[in-house]
């Protein structure tokens, strides 16, 4: 980026959001769950929806690229970095706009709302209970735990489309499926989003959040850097899983034999085969080599092609296998 117009963009940003606001050079490895990765050529961490719309409004007016982020769950970012701005929607409020509703602004934590909610007696969300990343980055992904997607209980959400264009949306717009919305491939950011609530004793939800939260640290690596799930579970109406394993992309990594695997400092965990894990040291391409060393195992030995499930931001020292290419509300 020639240095004058690095002068001009953060003229631009100065006159929208203040001077200073917005940073150059920014470090994203702090701010994701991987703890690895590359710098923001541009950062802004958000403080209200009118941020996030004049954000990118002056993206576009410079031509400049965005990138989403949220809680820095389910990405890795490239240890190169990430082009033009990174826009970490981050922290927000909630409230109650009419009886049995909840709304919650975008960057606002799902563990946050839920929070909320139960010492509310409030109930909807609790089985959520400890699901990394933010309400944003939970409807980019259509999060999912034990076969219940997070869409399920969304009534309205608010977007911001490319252009700064703000409009809400019912929940049949986003096109929510497994793993799967259109925020994947419109970048909208999400600005709030509401979800369908009831009363309920907060003993009673507290119970049940908390068997989630046992559920989560028995079956998961929780106390090293993860980003959650890697790939997505088979879909069963085009992969054909072998009799007599789960149709889980967990299960198929550990049938072909790949926990405990490792590049560099990144192992396939041995608690949850489909969890990678860093030692500390892994650099985000020995992730992403250990990702395509897992991909291309499990359809060489079981025949089922693995998709991804986490979004990988940036540019990667490693280009052995293309990033997807998704916009990354993402995360998390």
């Amino acid at each position: 980026m020639v240095e004058g117009n690095t002068e001009r963009i953060a003229e631009a940003f100065a006159v929208a959001l203040g001077r200073d606001r917005v940073r150059r050079a920014v470090a994203l490895d702090s701010r994701t769950t991987f703890r690895t990765g590359g710098a923001a050529d541009w950062f802004l961490e958000t403080r209200s929806a009118a941020e996030i719309v004049r954000a990118i409004e002056v993206c576009r007016q410079v031509a400049l690229p965005v990138t989403l982020l949220g809680g820095g769950s389910n990405v890795l970012v490239g240890e190169r970095g990430v082009r033009g701005l990174v826009l970490r929607i981050w922290r927000g409020a909630i409230g109650i706009p009419r009886p049995g509703v909840v709304r919650a602004d975008g960057g606002v934590t799902l563990n946050g709302l839920i929070r909320w909610m139960v010492s509310r007696g409030l109930a909807g969300l609790e089985r959520w209970a400890g699901t990394p990343g933010t309400v944003g980055g939970g409807l980019h992904g259509n999060a999912h735990f034990q076969g219940e997607l997070l869409g399920a209980h969304l009534v309205r959400a608010c977007l911001a489309d490319a252009n700064g264009r703000v409009r809400e949306v019912a929940p049949a717009a986003l096109e929510l499926g497994y793993d799967t919305s259109r925020l994947q491939r419109s970048g909208e950011a999400v600005l709030w989003a509401e979800f369908a609530a009831h009363d309920d004793a907060p003993a009673a939800l507290r119970k049940v959040a908390g068997a989630s939260l046992a559920y989560r640290k028995r079956t998961q690596p929780l106390a090293v850097p993860s980003a959650g799930c890697i790939f997505q579970n088979p879909d069963g109406t085009r992969d054909a899983v072998p009799d007599g394993i789960p149709p889980s992309a967990g299960a198929l990594i550990d049938r072909a034999g790949l926990k405990g695997l490792s590049v560099g400092g990144a192992q396939v965990s041995r608690l949850h085969g489909n969890f990678i894990v860093s030692e500390g040291r892994a650099t985000a391409s020995d992730i992403r080599r250990l990702m395509e060393t897992c991909r291309e195992t499990v359809y060489g030995r079981l025949g089922v092609m693995l998709r991804d499930e986490i979004v990988c931001l940036g540019e990667f020292d490693w280009q052995g296998a293309p990033a997807p290419r998704r916009p990354a509300e993402a995360c998390g």
